[in-house]
């Protein structure tokens, strides 16, 4: 697969998914047994680890089986060994059996909100973006049930890949939310913001939902119209991120401004202001004089700020 222009979390996939062969139940189940297969266990959206040598998200089929059977299963591909990587979602009460010691002992295993384990980099780039499209399959899973057409129950098909009503034939897919966050320049500042579950002192750039009809350049100019007051104008497109939370799209881009007078949206921000390089320079590698910070590297907007404060982007 191509590598991004920037490295940022949950982007660096060398999945090969093998998409054509979803369809394939021989094919499918074969790979299921091979004994090189792996699978990613996830317990209420939350992913698994063995802990006797750093962060193990990979569990063999024994050791899997232990853990009892899994509610939904989704082939993810294969890695850059060829290896097949599969993502269970096991019940509810299994990180509760763990916890309790009820399992039988495979090795020290811990589950593990998938957001720090990718802020921290508690395991390669590469594992962070399978336990990233894991997670949001498994997720799409659990929410869709039940057929948005005739309401009656769904199946897995398609190697977990979609969801087939056999009341009314409808086929579901997994939905991806698409979301702009943009970084707005009048030249030599830009404009952050900060929601009130924001950490204290962080800062970041913008962002909302595309709504149907939208283009992503629309979408730029309306939230930051809605949120700040602020018209801009020249929107271009920087990177995209998979956010698996639970599934959306962050749709990196820049936009430039004439416009100062800031008017806050107190429904969706709690602050807004104009920052200067300086200041996001020293934000992002922690010496801001108030203490104020911006997202990790894990996050788009991280990047986004990185290249405004380097002036790789005018």
């Amino acid at each position: 697969m191509p590598t991004p222009p920037h490295a940022i979390g949950f982007t660096l996939d060398p999945l090969d998914r093998v998409s054509e062969k979803r369809d394939d139940d021989a094919f499918v189940a074969s790979l299921r047994d091979e004994p090189s297969t792996r699978f990613l266990l996830f317990s209420n959206n939350v992913p698994l680890f063995k802990r006797t040598n750093g962060h193990d998200p990979l569990f063999d089929a024994r050791e899997a089986a232990k853990l009892g059977a899994p509610l939904q299963t989704v082939f993810l591909g294969r890695d850059a060994d060829r290896r097949a990587l599969f993502a269970h979602a096991l019940d509810d009460d299994a990180k509760n059996r763990l916890e309790a010691g009820a399992v039988e002992a495979i090795e020290a295993i811990e589950a593990i909100e998938l957001r720090p384990i990718a802020m921290q980099g508690l395991v390669p780039p590469s594992m962070i973006s399978a336990l990233g499209e894991a997670r949001s399959m498994l997720d799409s899973h659990r929410r869709h049930r039940f057929c948005a057409n005739c309401g009656q129950p769904t199946d897995a098909a398609g190697a977990g890949w979609r969801r087939i009503c056999g009341n009314c034939g409808a086929q579901h897919f997994p939905r991806v939310d698409p979301v702009v966050i943009m970084l707005v320049s009048d030249g030599e500042r830009c404009l952050l913001g900060r929601q009130p579950q924001f950490l204290p002192g962080m800062y970041s750039a913008l962002a909302g939902f595309i709504e149907p009809g939208e283009t992503f350049e629309h979408a730029v100019f309306r939230e930051v119209l809605e949120e700040s007051g602020i018209r801009c104008t020249d929107v271009r497109y920087f990177a995209s991120q998979p956010w698996p939370f639970p599934s959306s799209l962050m749709i990196g881009c820049f936009a430039r401004t004439t416009e100062t007078d800031i008017v806050i949206d107190r429904k969706e921000l709690e602050d807004a202001r104009w920052f200067s390089r300086a200041e996001v320079a020293a934000m992002l590698d922690g010496t801001h004089e108030h203490g104020l910070s911006a997202p990790k590297p894990f996050a788009i907007a991280h990047h986004l700020l990185k290249a405004f404060a380097t002036g790789e982007i005018a």
